[in-house]
């Protein structure tokens, strides 16, 4: 499993693993699919701001993919960056995931970023673990921020710092 930088080409796989975290998981809290063009100008977004865009390739199809944009838009937050990881549904608890932490984190201390967040839903223990495993530790749970799939969620923040 080779971590790249993400190409126009990947943008299907990209979408697909969102569209299937949007329909069938509480990782991303939308309940709206994406297509094609919004994934583009979430790319161009990111990369406008010279945060990367990784996916995991595993033999020329996309099997995971990560990245982290701002916080928050505020100044003030702007060494402070919130990552997004995600993997396709067949290949969950394979540890691409964790393939690609490394890479993601060295790219946000090479962009000075002081520390990273991560907002994971409250259960979704893998994602806490693998967050664990590379020294973000737990700094707020906060109960019944959202709502998706007719039930309340919760909010577990971990962050880790950087610098």
């Amino acid at each position: 499993m080779e971590v790249r930088t993400a190409q126009e080409s990947d943008l299907p796989g990209i979408l697909a693993i969102y569209n299937d975290a949007v329909a069938n998981t509480t990782a991303i809290w939308n309940e709206t699919d994406a297509d094609l063009e919004n994934r583009r100008l979430w790319v161009e977004e990111r990369q406008g701001r010279g945060f990367p865009l990784l996916v995991a390739d595993d033999s020329g199809a996309v099997a995971g993919y990560a990245t982290f944009g701002d916080f928050r838009p505020h100044e003030g937050y702007r060494f402070t960056v919130e990552n997004s990881i995600y993997v396709r549904g067949d290949l969950r608890r394979r540890g691409i995931a964790g393939t690609m932490m490394p890479p993601l984190i060295e790219a946000a201390a090479r962009l000075s970023m002081h520390t990273m967040i991560a907002g994971i839903e409250a259960e979704n223990l893998a994602s806490i673990r693998l967050h664990e495993r590379f020294g973000f530790h737990e700094v707020a749970r906060m109960p019944e921020v959202g709502r998706k799939f007719d039930r309340w969620l919760d909010l577990v923040l971990m962050q880790k710092m950087l610098g």
